[in-house]
């Protein structure tokens, strides 16, 4: 690819304007999924008893309602759909910025992969690095998109409340409802998504196996490397420290394997294309049992990962790989955590989640 198509398309530009994006509407997606599970601020539209038989019909028929022939099912909805429309507006619109985002990605990702862009870590780190949290923001927000229980019943009663305030229905219901649909099951929908773009996942991913693998090293291998030690090397000790690639260094081990979890999830298909892909993966599995989505919701990806790979056909070896590296996750990572074998302590490094999430006192 030459330089001048690089900066005609802006890609550096679109990747940090779409991950300042995709934030902003994971955590109004968040917010909506607390505010609609917790009894004390869900919205009294849906624990009115007369709105029971409006709630069932909208979520037996979402996304195919029609208005003007169920008026019997939506009285109650017509009623007040002044009151409706306003409360529910700005969910609804939340849910439009989704639809929005993901077009946005859709026609990204896809540029990208015309363009043939190359990425490594190690050569163009702020490049791979907005790739790679791109990607991990996408997914997050669709899991966390599909975990919202109330989502066809919040986007549903507004269409419903705007076509009898307004006698039309809003031109984009139909497209947002269609995209409800096709993430009620959303790890397969991703992966279809994520086909065509395997190989650039893949390749951002792969430039991570050197770092991943040297920064993932135990406690006992940094010491027999003397890499623990202020006098292995006395004579260097006032020489200043100098690398070329100085910004990997800055990198968190939880963020790196939140990419290749999260990145091999969507393309599992990467697993049998390099030794290198596999035993990046077998190593992630390895160090956490849970992956960060944001907040306190978490992906259980050892069980995610295994549903997922056990509905395709020839994954057998990746379960048994998966399974392996389960156990071995549990038995050393939060042993070691929290000091049953005798080492380290409570709260000690990124792997405290794992015990929290756990219930580990």
């Amino acid at each position: 690819m030459s330089l001048p198509s690089v900066y005609q398309n802006k890609f550096a530009e679109k990747l940090t304007i779409l991950n300042d994006r995709g934030r902003g509407v994971l955590v109004r997606i968040y917010n909506i999924k607390k505010t609609c599970s917790d009894p004390k601020t869900r919205l009294p539209f849906f624990s009115d008893k007369a709105m029971e038989p409006s709630v069932k019909f909208i979520n037996k028929k979402f996304p195919h309602l029609d208005v003007r022939s169920s008026t019997q099912h939506l009285g109650p909805v017509h009623k007040d759909k002044g009151d409706i429309a306003r409360a529910l507006g700005p969910f609804y619109h939340s849910f439009l910025d989704v639809l929005e985002f993901r077009d946005h990605v859709y026609e990204l990702l896809n540029t990208i992969d015309a363009s043939q862009c190359f990425f490594d870590i190690h050569i163009n780190y702020d490049f791979t690095k907005s790739y790679l949290d791109l990607v991990v923001t996408y997914v997050s927000l669709i899991l966390l998109l599909a975990r919202t229980e109330d989502r066809r019943l919040l986007i549903g009663m507004y269409h419903c409340a705007h076509e009898m305030s307004h006698g039309t229905s809003d031109p984009s219901f139909a497209r947002l409802g269609q995209m409800v649909l096709e993430y009620d099951h959303p790890l397969k929908k991703l992966m279809e998504e994520f086909g065509p773009h395997t190989k650039a996942v893949t390749s951002a991913l792969l430039s991570l196996h050197f770092l991943f693998a040297r920064r993932n090293q135990g406690a006992e291998q940094w010491r027999s490397d003397q890499l623990l030690s202020l006098l292995s090397t006395t004579g260097t000790m006032l020489s200043p420290a100098s690398s070329d690639t100085m910004a990997c260094e800055y990198l968190s081990l939880e963020v790196m394997e939140r990419w290749i979890l999260m990145g091999f999830l969507v393309c599992p298909g990467a697993l049998g294309s390099s030794p290198q892909c596999l035993e990046l993966w077998r190593l992630a599995l390895q160090g956490s049992l849970y992956v960060t989505l944001l907040r306190d919701e978490a992906l259980q990806v050892h069980k995610v990962t295994e549903e997922l790979l056990s509905s395709l056909k020839g994954y057998g070896k990746r379960v048994a790989d998966l399974k392996e590296c389960k156990e071995h996750a549990v038995a050393h990572r939060l042993g070691t955590q929290w000091g049953v074998n005798g080492s380290g302590g409570a709260g000690e490094g990124p792997r405290a989640k794992d015990c929290r999430v756990l219930g580990v006192p």
